[in-house]
């Protein structure tokens, strides 16, 4: 609801997917997801709640996904669809952009890739 996106979250890829969170007295601070494609893997549904950006949170939980990818689909590039003004951040990892800012949901977005 934050970024006025009102549409289910929940679909059927979240049953294949690995899940990761940070949580803190059992309320889930940061979130991701990692779905196993059969030519990459996808980094998605990256959040971190409002009160804890700028913790580091999200670093952290992009850093333990990535070595997930390495431990279970190491012959896999990773694709991320990020939102355009976190290019820097996943840039930062190792990710490139592969296509130009585009509007997802009205929120400009840019597609990357992290080969390995």
């Amino acid at each position: 609801m934050e970024q006025n996106c009102a549409y289910p979250e929940v679909d059927d890829l979240d049953l294949e997917a690995h899940h990761l969170f940070l949580e803190n007295s059992g309320a889930v601070l940061a979130y991701c997801r990692l779905i196993d494609c059969p030519n990459q893997v996808k980094l998605g549904r990256v959040l971190v709640v409002q009160a804890a950006r700028k913790d580091g949170l999200g670093r952290s939980l992009v850093t333990k996904a990535l070595e997930i990818c390495q431990e279970n689909f190491s012959e896999k590039p990773i694709y991320a669809q990020a939102q355009a003004y976190l290019q820097d951040f996943y840039a930062s990892f190792g990710f490139k952009p592969i296509s130009e800012s585009y509007l997802e949901d009205g929120i400009p977005h840019i597609d990357m890739l992290l080969e390995r």
